[in-house]
């Protein structure tokens, strides 16, 4: 497994949108490993068409279409990329039957500071995620699409609201799309949360005791897909679930969209193979530094340890090796860069974005937090570690939601990966570099007060 084929590794082809400076790697097609997603020149509708071929969707209630396309979807085994992994074709079982017209909502709120991958594939690609929505909403008999794109995010929405009006003057336009402006926060991307926007309440997660039972806007049933989940679907839905399985492996079948930084020459977005080893992807993107640690995942992910880089970048094995894939990140920490630092910096920032709406996110998060920052400044007292573990225990699964379980996994995970550091730190011997500029990006979180209006 490799990125794409051995030969992007070696002389990666790159397209950066001119609009957003994002960076999409790709390889030229004709083998297996081609590149699916981002082919370079499928932008505009026609440069779509001409790369995609049409796809056709019957106008009414086909139901013989319905089913064979919900099977294509079932035995390609694809799963969302949104973070969660759910298998794709069970999100449509429970609507399907329902006597109410659900609606398809495209999730492209991408609220992870470190993902670029969602914008990427709208600046690049719009067509084919509007593709798969359509698909959706013919499967599950819905008559509208609803693609929430963040109010910070200007570029996207505007790639996508072009993106519509073509097929809506070219007569391709199925199903009435609109094209929203959620608030880009964090949370405001979880689906609970989005969901609750749409119907008029607060950008809040929501508890769900049961998760089969589907979310609803005004009493009508939601099917949500991440935007990249769509993309995939509607090659599914042109090639074939064997065709999709060409790439990746047997538990993890087809290709995803990686966002790569920190210590490498060419940082951007890629499309890779599921399995393709972590050092791979790291190669590809110019790794040029020697590693003391992985962030995998994203903020709300883990870190990973350097002697585990030839790992498969697949949701099984990483969790075997104490990471996760989550919504498709690595950012590579080098050598000089403190690990226990970034970590309390991540952990600062993701206090400041929760919900606010419980006691793990309202006192544990900060407190966490507050630990961390003098662990990494080494002002820590000697029991301060044994106070960040018993911290993290009293926080992990009380929350509404699961952002304050993603902050302790990363804690967790820093202490075992960092853990020389972590005693250290704890002794009052901080490394040199605890007090360097960040590798991380933070947004500007000056609308905190209005974030979930």
């Amino acid at each position: 497994m490799s990125i794409t084929m051995s030969q992007t590794i070696d002389r990666p082809s790159t397209t950066d949108d001119p609009r957003t400076g994002d960076r999409a790697t790709h390889t030229p097609g004709g083998h297996r490993g081609t590149p699916r997603l981002l082919t370079g020149s499928d932008v505009g509708l026609a440069d779509h068409l001409a790369t995609h071929g049409a796809l056709f969707i019957p106008a009414g209630n086909d139901m013989g279409w319905s089913t064979q396309i919900w099977e294509a979807v079932s035995a390609s085994g694809i799963r969302g990329r949104g973070g969660a992994g759910f298998p794709s074709a069970l999100k449509w079982n429970a609507v399907r039957q329902g006597r109410r017209q659900p609606m398809v909502v495209v999730n492209a709120m991408e609220g992870e500071p470190a993902s670029r991958k969602d914008r990427t594939l709208l600046a690049h690609a719009p067509h084919l995620m509007l593709d798969g929505a359509e698909v959706a909403a013919a499967v599950v008999g819905a008559c509208e699409v609803v693609v929430c794109v963040a109010h910070d995010n200007p570029v996207a929405a505007a790639s996508v609201e072009r993106a519509v009006i073509e097929r809506e003057s070219s007569g391709l336009a199925r199903f009435r799309i609109s094209v929203l402006r959620p608030p880009g926060r964090y949370v405001s991307g979880e689906e609970s949360a989005l969901v609750a926007w749409l119907d008029h309440q607060r950008a809040l997660p929501q508890l769900r005791l049961d998760k089969s039972v589907p979310l609803q806007v005004s009493r009508r049933p939601v099917v949500l897909h991440n935007a990249e989940t769509l993309a995939q679907i509607a090659l599914i839905a042109r090639h074939g679930p064997e065709w999709f399985r060409r790439q990746g492996t047997p538990e993890a079948p087809g290709s995803t969209l990686v966002t790569v930084g920190g210590a490498v020459r060419s940082p951007g977005v890629f499309e890779v193979e599921l399995g393709t080893p972590v050092i791979d992807i790291l190669h590809g993107a110019g790794l040029d530094a020697e590693l003391s640690g992985l962030l995998l995942g994203g903020y709300g992910g883990a870190w990973l340890h350097p002697s585990k880089v030839a790992t498969p970048f697949s949701p099984g094995p990483l969790t075997e090796a104490g990471a996760t894939l989550g919504v498709g990140i690595i950012i590579a920490l080098p050598v000089g860069v403190c690990g226990l630092a970034e970590t309390a910096r991540i952990a600062r920032y993701m206090a400041g974005e929760s919900a606010g709406q419980c006691g793990p996110c309202v006192y544990g998060l900060p407190d966490l937090a507050t630990d961390l920052e003098r662990l990494s400044a080494g002002r820590a007292d000697g029991q301060i570690l044994d106070r960040i573990r018993n911290r993290a225990a009293a926080i992990e699964g009380r929350g509404a939601c699961r952002h304050p379980d993603g902050v302790v996994r990363l804690v967790r995970s820093a202490l075992a990966v960092f853990v020389d550091d972590a005693k250290a730190h704890a002794n009052r011997r901080p490394c040199p570099g605890h007090a360097g500029h960040s590798l991380m990006t933070f947004p500007d979180t000056t609308e905190a007060a209005s974030w979930a209006s």
